[in-house]
Order: C-alpha cells, then sequence, then structure tokens
C-alpha cells in the first residue's frame, strides 16, 4: 500500500514539476537565477539566519527556490535549483543548474513550498554531483544548520556535518528534512544557458559569465 501512495504522490509531483516549467519562456533558466538571488536576499533580512562564520568558511552553497515537499504518509520532494563552489581566488563559480528530489515516510500530511540553502563545508563533496547525482545523508552527511549571525564556527556548533540545511517554510508542515534527498546535474538547463557543449566540472572551475542574472546572484551570496 504504502509503495502504491508513493507511486501516485511521485507522478503528481512529476506533473507539478514539468508543469511549472511548461509555462515559462525561453528564459526559464533566467529566472531560476533571480529566483535564486531573491531566496538570498530575503534569507539576508531574517536576523537569526545563517552565520557570517559558516558562509565565509564554506566551500559550496545550494540554493532551491520554492523546493516542493508534499505528503500523505510517504512524502516527497522536488525542486530546481543552482550549485556554486568557492575558487581558489575566494571567489564563487558560475552557478550549475541541479535537481533535488527525494522521498519520505512518516506522520506528515499536506502540500509545502520551501525556499531550501545548503551549506557545503568542502567544495570536493558538491563537486561529486560531476558524476551524475549523489545523496545528502548517504555520501555526504547533513544536519540542520545553526543560527544566529554572530554565531562562531569555532565555538558555538560543532563542525560534525558535510552538509547544513537552512529553510524558509509556507504551507503546513513545520519543517522539512533533507537526509535521502538526491542533487543530479540539470544538464538541459546547463546546455540552454552555457551551451551543449560544457560540463557542469566545467562550470564548477569558472568564474566567466558577466551575465546580470549569474553577476546578481553572486552579489546577493557574497553580501548575505
Amino acid at each position: 500500500m504504502k509503495s502504491i501512495k508513493f507511486l501516485v504522490l511521485s507522478l503528481a509531483l512529476s506533473i507539478f514539476f514539468i508543469a511549472g516549467s511548461a509555462f515559462t519562456d525561453g528564459s526559464k533558466e533566467t529566472e531560476r537565477l533571480h529566483a535564486a538571488s531573491n531566496v538570498l536576499k530575503d534569507f539576508g533580512k531574517i536576523k537569526e539566519s545563517i552565520p557570517h562564520n559558516l558562509l565565509s568558511e564554506c566551500e559550496g552553497v545550494v540554493i532551491v527556490p520554492k523546493l516542493i515537499n508534499a505528503g500523505f504518509v510517504v512524502g516527497g520532494k522536488r525542486g530546481r535549483g543552482v550549485a556554486m563552489v568557492r575558487l581558489s581566488d575566494g571567489k564563487w563559480s558560475d552557478p550549475v543548474f541541479i535537481t533535488m528530489t527525494g522521498g519520505s515516510i512518516g506522520a506528515q500530511i499536506g502540500v509545502q513550498s520551501v525556499d531550501l540553502v545548503l551549506v557545503f563545508r568542502h567544495k570536493g563533496v558538491l563537486a561529486k554531483v560531476k558524476n551524475g547525482d549523489f545523496t545528502i545523508g548517504g555520501d555526504a552527511s547533513a544536519a540542520a544548520g545553526p543560527v544566529g549571525r554572530s554565531t562562531s564556527a569555532n565555538t558555538d556548533y560543532k563542525l560534525d556535518a558535510e552538509v547544513y540545511s537552512y529553510s524558509r517554510s509556507r504551507g503546513l508542515f513545520a519543517g522539512i528534512s533533507i537526509n535521502g534527498s538526491n542533487l543530479g546535474i540539470d544538464k538541459n538547463a546547463n546546455a540552454n544557458f552555457y551551451g551543449s557543449d560544457i560540463t557542469s566540472k566545467e562550470i564548477f572551475d569558472t568564474n566567466k559569465n558577466d551575465s546580470e542574472a549569474v553577476t546578481g546572484l553572486k552579489a546577493s551570496l557574497t553580501a548575505l
């Protein structure tokens, strides 16, 4: 019975996911970049937000605007976002377009739209996505991130996870668990935005795109 419910929910999420993109024009990748930038700006307005020290020391981030989190006993997540890593000169790489999917079983009901930010301690963990995909909580340990702009990375929390998650939630769920979620490369989006001959590794290794959407996203991340 649970497997049938999971299949039905997965189908519903897939339809929602496809329909959500069907009504956008050819600039949907640019729209996604603007949405990610707005998520970071919104996080910047929250007093109890991501600690400055954690952001200054992290080597990678993932931003997923409006991640759909839905469930009735069996739950599922689906969303599209972007990932960036810190380069050797301290600047942020160009964004790689990614997808996020996942499922869960437990006492849950409702549909929720979540703005999600994942902070990666090491970029090598995030760069694993270039091989296809990886599972949060399996390939990389995850935990809810500490809050408070002045929280000290050295004394106020333990660096015992590879990924720290932050979310702004609306809907019926009280929160969101990312363990078991899968991150994958959105190859079609990357091809549409950068060109079909570029790989995710090449994007992660560069800081050359000077489009308004990309520079705005990097500015929002730096300001956070």
